[in-house]
């Protein structure tokens, strides 16, 4: 009989799927600056659809900077998302990821981080 008490899924274990390409060492890092960004910039998380999530960011310049930055980096390690950054008026952001259905456990993930973020604000 096998027991379950040590198998614990922690944010990153789900966070970071099998196609993920970062090293293993950097991997808490990029979280943390997932983090940050969350806790800094997100200011609304809708859920559109069991694939697409749209994050509602601060409109600042460096936010925009920053978001583009991280989401450049994260799509050479993690190939399955798609982010799509938009400014719908000049004092705010948002931010479209979209992934396959094989990862849709990926963006459950990313947006329950997200919303906690945000909720902590």
């Amino acid at each position: 009989m096998s027991s379950m008490s040590n198998q614990h899924i922690t944010a990153e274990d789900v966070w970071v799927p099998d196609a993920c390409t970062l090293p293993t060492a950097e991997r808490p890092l990029r979280l943390a600056e997932f983090d940050q960004f969350f806790s800094d910039a997100v200011r609304g998380v809708d859920r559109l659809s069991a694939q697409h999530l749209r994050l509602q960011l601060d409109g600042a310049a460096q936010v925009e900077e920053t978001a583009r930055d991280l989401t450049a980096r994260e799509s050479l390690c993690c190939s399955f998302f798609a982010f799509d950054l938009s400014r719908p008026s000049p004092d705010s952001l948002t931010l479209d990821v979209r992934v396959p259905v094989a990862h849709v456990d990926v963006l459950d993930a990313l947006a329950e981080r997200a919303a906690a973020f945000r909720d902590q604000g």
